[in-house]
């Protein structure tokens, strides 16, 4: 989960120096603690009672800081979901089997799934991989490039490892 989290780090650190190499000035990247938070806490955000707009659930912990773009420390947006950030892209480990990437727009309340194994979905919209370029045989190909930018752009990528979210771990265990 580091090398997917390292990823991220360089593709956050790419757009906070480069926003305009991107679709869009309004999005932002999500570890994958941000997934493994709702998966896990997802029945207590179901159970929760809403208020008379739908809204007002309990959010998981640490999701407030994302949501307001204080985390992670090193490289903060300070971007508010919604009002400044209209896309979202997140890593989420499907199973502990493989990665899937998800497009959250908050505009169009719309979530678009890639699944590099599953050839039915496409990957519409996204600008990074045509479907065949995602596809599995040319995962190792992609898999080095990754390494290699990783190294190349963040050589202390360690130093980023999201320390921000450690009192929320605990959610994880079970």
């Amino acid at each position: 989960m580091q090398h997917i989290d390292a990823w991220i780090n360089v593709l956050r650190k790419r757009y906070d120096a480069n926003p305009q190499h991107f679709r869009s000035e309004r999005m932002c990247f999500l570890d994958h603690l941000f997934a493994r938070q709702w998966r896990f806490n997802y029945k207590d955000f179901k159970d929760s009672e809403p208020d008379q707009n739908g809204l007002g659930r309990r959010l998981p912990g640490g999701a407030w800081n994302y949501y307001a773009g204080t985390i992670p420390s090193f490289c903060q947006s300070n971007k508010v979901w919604g009002t400044n950030i209209y896309d979202v892209y997140a890593p989420v480990n499907f199973n502990d089997t493989h990665w899937i990437a998800m497009w959250i727009s908050i505009p169009k309340r719309h979530i678009v799934v890639w699944d590099s194994i599953c050839s039915s979905i496409s990957p519409g919209e996204l600008d990074v991989f045509s479907k065949k370029e995602f596809a599995k045989p040319n995962g190792k190909t992609i898999r080095d490039k990754m390494a290699v930018d990783i190294f190349q752009e963040l050589p202390g990528a360690h130093e980023f490892e999201n320390k921000d979210n450690d009192a929320n771990l605990g959610a994880y265990e079970g």
